[in-house]
C-alpha cells in the first residue's frame, strides 16, 4: 500500500517550507509561518478529494477513529460492532473509549456483513463501526438499511481505504463519522498521520475539540481559548501534514496506476479453475491496493503462499495467521490484557472471547491470500509479477 513509492522532490519541497520557518505546530504563530499552514492544506486537500463537508488532520489512522468514536457519542459501556478481521487499533480504539467490542461475522466482501451485524445484536449495542479492509467498500446498501431500522450509530474505519468509493459517494462519508489512515503503509503517507471526517458540522466541533485537549480554536490567544469538552493530544505536527499533502496530490495518479496493474494480474489468473476473487458490490469504485484471491481450501493457501514465496511474487499477505490482522492471534484482546484497568474489566464483556465461533469469517480469511499492488511497476515487472502468480497459482490448484 506505501505512498512512499512516489516519494520525490514534492514531499521535499513541502518539508522544507516548514523547516524554513521554524513553526512545526499546527496552530498559531501566524507571523512566523509566513502564511504556510500544512495541516489546514492537509485537510482542505482531503475534503476535495473526497466531498467530505468537514475535514480534520490528526497524529495517526488510530487516532482518527478515537476521534470519529468520541465525535460520534460513543464512549464508556456502549456495546460496539465490529470485524475479527482489520487491524487492531479498531478494537482498541473501542476499548480504550470505554466501549465493549462485539464481533461479528465478515463475508466474501472482506468486511462485515448485514447479515453478520444483524446476529450480533443485542437489546444493548449502540454502535457498528465498519471497517473498509483493503482498499474497497463494503457492501453499503444493506449495512445502511439496517442501520436505519435498528437506530444504530454507523462510524467507519477506512484507514485503508482512502480512494475507495461506493456508488460515487467516499468510503468514510456514509456514517455519522469517518477515519482515513496515512501511515507508512498506506496509499497515501504521511509517516505518521490521519485525516477523520464527517458531514455534521457539531461533530467536527467535538472532534476539533477533542483531539486538542479541548479547545475550541476560537480568538487569537491559544492560551486564552475556552475549553468546552474534556480531550487529549491527537494533533498532527505541521511536518507530518507537509508530507500528506504532496502525497494527497498524487492520490489520484497512485489509484489509476494501481487499478491498471492489477487489471493485468486479475486477468491473468482469472482463467483458473477453482480460483475465487473479493466480491465487491462497487468494483469501479477499487483503489486498486490489493489483488484478494479466494482458494478453494485453507490448505490450497497455505501451499499457494509457498508456492508464491517460491516464484518470487512480491507483497504476499496471508492474514489467516498474521498477528495482527486477525483475530486467531489477538490472545491480550481475548484475555483483556491491559496495562490499567478498563471499562469492560468492570463491566464485563458482552461476549467470550477466548470461545469466540466465527465460522464464516474463519473461513474466508483461511483461504484469503492478498497481493499487494504497486504503482510504480514498469509494464516488465507487472508481467513478470503476472508470470509468477500464474505459475504458483496454476501449479497449487492442479
Amino acid at each position: 500500500m506505501p505512498g512512499m513509492e512516489v516519494f520525490g522532490d514534492e514531499e521535499r519541497r513541502e518539508v522544507m517550507e516548514v523547516l524554513e520557518t521554524g513553526i512545526l505546530f499546527r496552530y498559531g504563530h501566524d507571523d512566523l509561518r509566513k502564511g504556510r499552514w500544512k495541516a489546514r492544506e492537509l485537510e482542505d486537500a482531503v475534503r476535495r478529494y473526497t466531498g467530505a463537508g468537514h475535514a480534520l488532520a490528526v497524529s495517526s489512522g488510530s487516532t482518527a477513529v478515537a476521534c470519529a468514536l468520541a465525535a460520534a457519542g460513543i464512549g464508556h459501556g456502549h456495546e460496539v460492532i465490529v470485524p475479527p478481521f482489520t487491524y487492531l487499533a479498531t478494537i482498541e480504539a473501542v476499548l480504550l473509549a470505554g466501549g465493549l467490542p462485539v464481533f461479528a461475522e465478515i463475508d466474501d466482501t472482506l468486511c462485515l456483513s448485514a447479515e453478520g451485524i444483524r446476529a450480533a445484536l443485542t437489546p444493548e449495542t449502540k454502535a457498528v463501526l465498519l471497517v473498509h479492509m483493503c482498499g474497497a467498500a463494503a457492501d453499503m446498501d444493506p449495512i445502511l438499511q439496517l442501520c436505519r431500522e435498528r437506530d444504530l450509530v454507523l462510524v467507519e474505519d477506512a484507514g485503508q481505504a482512502l480512494g475507495a468509493w461506493y456508488r460515487g459517494t467516499s468510503v468514510g462519508l456514509f456514517g455519522a463519522t469517518g477515519a482515513y489512515s496515512f501511515d507508512f503503509f498506506k496509499i497515501t503517507t504521511a509517516g505518521e498521520g490521519g485525516v477523520f471526517v464527517t458531514n455534521d458540522e457539531t461533530r467536527y466541533r467535538l472532534a476539533d475539540s477533542y483531539a486538542d485537549h479541548g479547545h475550541d480554536h476560537v480568538g487569537a490567544n491559544r492560551g486564552m481559548e475556552n475549553h468546552p469538552i474534556l480531550g487529549f493530544n491527537y494533533r498532527i505536527s505541521e511536518l507530518h501534514a507537509a508530507v500528506g499533502l504532496a502525497q494527497m496530490r498524487k492520490l489520484e495518479s497512485t489509484r489509476a496506476a494501481k487499478r491498471a496493474n492489477k487489471s493485468v494480474l486479475r486477468e491473468r489468473v482469472a482463467d483458473l479453475p477453482g480460483l475465487g476473487f473479493r466480491r465487491m458490490p462497487d468494483p469501479e469504485g477499487d483503489s486498486g491496493t490489493f489483488l484478494n484471491l479466494l482458494l478453494p481450501s485453507r490448505e490450497a493457501a497455505g501451499a499457494a503462499v509457498e508456492a508464491l514465496r517460491e516464484e518470487g511474487v512480491p507483497g504476499v499477505n496471508y492474514w489467516f495467521v498474521n498477528m495482527y490482522h486477525f483475530i486467531n492471534q489477538w490472545h491480550h484482546i481475548r484475555d483483556l490484557d491491559a496495562a490499567a484497568p478498563l471499562a469492560i474489566h468492570h463491566i464485563g464483556a458482552p461476549q467470550d472471547y477466548r470461545a469466540l465461533e466465527l465460522p464464516v469469517s474463519q473461513d474466508v480469511i483461511g483461504r484469503l491470500i492478498s497481493l499487494g499492488v504497486g504503482c510504480a511497476w514498469d509494464a516488465d515487472r507487472t508481467e513478470r509479477v503476472a508470470d509468477g502468480l500464474r505459475a504458483a497459482l496454476a501449479r497449487v490448484l492442479a
